[in-house]
């Protein structure tokens, strides 16, 4: 197998960390490219050793000199060599994306713009990390990828909702204009190693929470859903996607379809970690939405990806990661 020069924005995220693992352990050249707002350098340490990837401190709201060469300790390569871009730069968490909502939206407009214009040089192909979040507070159930969504445009979460839309838009008019291979892909609810333990996102909270036995946080009455895939499994779509034929471009859902309530989750979480921890319920934030579950019947026929992770598996592990971690 060919070995890709590969260009993986917010590497240094969960998400992206976990991706980066994969692709140098296949042998591939990963520049990784993050600005630690919300990424930990904890999440890529053992890859720097690697000859195979790089690390290069940089907020995707700048553009990338098109004459860049990359160092890698087996040699240098132009960017002109780049063969894929997956651009998972964004803040994923409310707290995070949230606390500069400005920021929030640049990250995701202003970032894919300069990476087209990388992709669009290169002839690179571009998979887009969009989220289940341009569905909104979704008023059917599973969310298909023709659902166009029910957004509060002028909410507190509509920087990151909104920034995920347009995002999605300039994909598809790159492609149509100057015809970029492009890939899509809407993130469900995923959990597991390298998430910040104080990211906010409920799977963190609660495993945290519990191992401290203090009081586990819900936020309304707890009978909101979500679906929760383990990353490993998350990764693997993700994967399949960016290398699908280039008839396929999504947008393509990635998640579990295993549907469970908030109350649900921590009530697991508290069995599995043998907590003494109890359940407080506090006020639903704005626009939270009521149920969140993936139909993923697109990614089953045209990617043949579906999850193999359940939740007792994916949260057992994740609470190991969290028990070495904190």
């Amino acid at each position: 197998m060919k070995k890709k020069l590969i260009l993986v924005t917010g590497g240094a995220g969960f998400l992206g960390s976990n991706l980066c693992k994969v692709l140098v352990e296949q042998g591939n050249y990963v520049v990784c490219i993050d600005n630690l707002y919300t990424g930990r350098k904890e999440n890529i340490v053992d890859l720097m050793e690697k000859e195979n990837f790089i690390f290069i401190n940089h907020d995707i709201i700048q553009p990338i000199n098109l004459d860049t060469v990359f160092s890698f300790k087996s040699g240098d390569i132009s960017i002109t060599e780049v063969e894929q871009i997956y651009n998972l730069a964004c803040p994923a968490s409310p707290i995070h994306y949230q606390k500069d909502p400005i920021q929030t939206l640049k990250t995701s407009v202003w970032g894919i713009m300069n990476m087209l214009a990388i992709a669009k040089k290169t002839n690179a192909t571009i998979l887009q990390a969009s989220t289940s979040e341009v569905y909104g507070d979704a008023q059917i159930t599973p969310q298909n990828e023709t659902y166009h969504g029910n957004v509060n445009t002028i909410g507190i979460r509509a920087c990151y909702d909104e920034g995920k839309r347009v995002a999605e838009t300039l994909l598809f008019d790159y492609h149509r204009m100057y015809n970029v291979n492009i890939k899509v892909m809407r993130i469900f609810n995923t959990y597991g190693p390298n998430m910040d333990p104080l990211d906010g996102r409920v799977v963190s909270n609660f495993i945290v929470q519990a191992l401290r036995n203090d009081d586990i946080t819900v936020y309304g009455d707890g009978e909101q859903t979500r679906s929760f895939c383990y990353v490993t499994d998350l990764i693997e779509g993700m994967m399949r996607l960016m290398n699908s034929n280039d008839t396929i471009h999504g947008p393509v859902n990635i998640g579990n379809p295993g549907e469970f309530t908030v109350k649900q989750l921590a009530d697991l979480v508290i069995e599995l970690t043998g907590s003494k921890s109890k359940i407080i319920y506090m006020p639903l934030p704005q626009d939270d939405p009521c149920r969140r579950r993936p139909d993923i019947t697109l990614a089953k026929e045209k990617l043949n990806w579906e999850p193999k992770i359940q939740l007792k598996e994916g949260i057992e592990k994740t609470m190991q990661y969290f028990k070495e971690i904190i």
